[in-house]
């Protein structure tokens, strides 16, 4: 098995990024959803309402983002100031500290999405604890829905596309690292990996919603049952339909693509069908 790409998501909700590296930290890969927009209230938007932010881009750099969506300019906003402000913002069920990215930022989300957002930004020391009960004490998580790190698998993806009438790509999951060579669904009774030098827990299977619906190159959704519905027929336990693994890591460093993916532990499968 190997990894065969490496995704991050800069700005939480909007499109991925591809890279050939990723330095992984605690909380997840460096620049995964360390911003994140939210609404006038400070509750984070997602695609499940506004599928159109799958097509802006996020690019992080190391002093700042640039965002662009088309018929839009393109806008790089610095990291707010060591002293900025920090409010509090609401993801899911959490309630973090973060900092105002300003008045350009919010004008230009506002403008992008048609309603009145704002971005804000996650210090590195500002990292949620996790509070899932698959969790382990100590264990942080950025602005990812639950846990750090998502890992999808290639040859899962062509099962399932044998049984849909439309096959999908892999970026419908939004994992973080893909890998190919394994069985199908074999990442079941993973418990603990080394991709490369880097090794992590599996806290979880992941559980799926209508974002898979949602095309990613062009924010629309082309069925908007598919392929959620499939999934749930064959992929479906008493809580929810899963697809992917979420890892938290354990030992850091650095990934690159073509690591070598080495099961260290496995156990019974942790997806059991209804």
């Amino acid at each position: 098995m190997r990894l065969a790409e490496i995704h991050i998501y800069p700005v939480k909700g909007l499109a991925a990024q591809s890279q050939g590296t990723a330095i992984v930290e605690a909380c997840g890969l460096r620049d995964d959803r360390r911003w994140m927009v939210v609404d006038a209230k400070g509750r984070f938007l997602t695609q499940r309402v506004l599928p159109f932010m799958a097509v802006i881009q996020a690019v992080a750099t190391p002093a700042s983002i640039i965002l662009s969506k088309p018929g839009m300019q393109t806008v790089e906003i610095p990291h707010p100031g060591p002293g900025s402000p920090e409010e509090p913002v609401t993801v899911w069920r959490d309630t973090v500290m973060a900092a105002d990215a300003g008045p350009i930022a919010s004008a230009w989300f506002s403008e992008a999405l048609g309603t009145e957002a704002r971005l804000i930004h996650m210090r590195d020391e500002a990292a949620r604890p996790s509070r899932s009960a698959y969790a382990l004490p100590g264990e942080t998580v950025s602005f990812a829905d639950g846990f750090p790190v998502l890992l999808t698998s290639l040859a899962s993806l062509a099962a399932l596309n044998t049984q849909l009438a439309h096959p999908v790509p892999i970026d419908r999951f939004r994992g973080n690292l893909i890998v190919e060579g394994a069985a199908p669904w074999a990442e079941d009774t993973w418990r603990l990996l080394r991709i490369g030098t880097v090794t992590f827990r599996v806290a979880k299977p992941c559980d799926r919603c209508t974002v898979t619906t949602i095309d990613q190159s062009t924010g629309l959704r082309p069925d908007r049952l598919e392929p959620l519905r499939t999934l749930g027929r064959i992929r479906h336990d008493e809580r929810g339909i899963m697809f992917g693994q979420n890892l938290v890591p354990v030992q850091l460093g650095r990934l690159n693509v073509g690591d070598a993916v080495e099961v260290l532990e496995t156990g019974p499968p942790n997806v059991i069908p209804l």
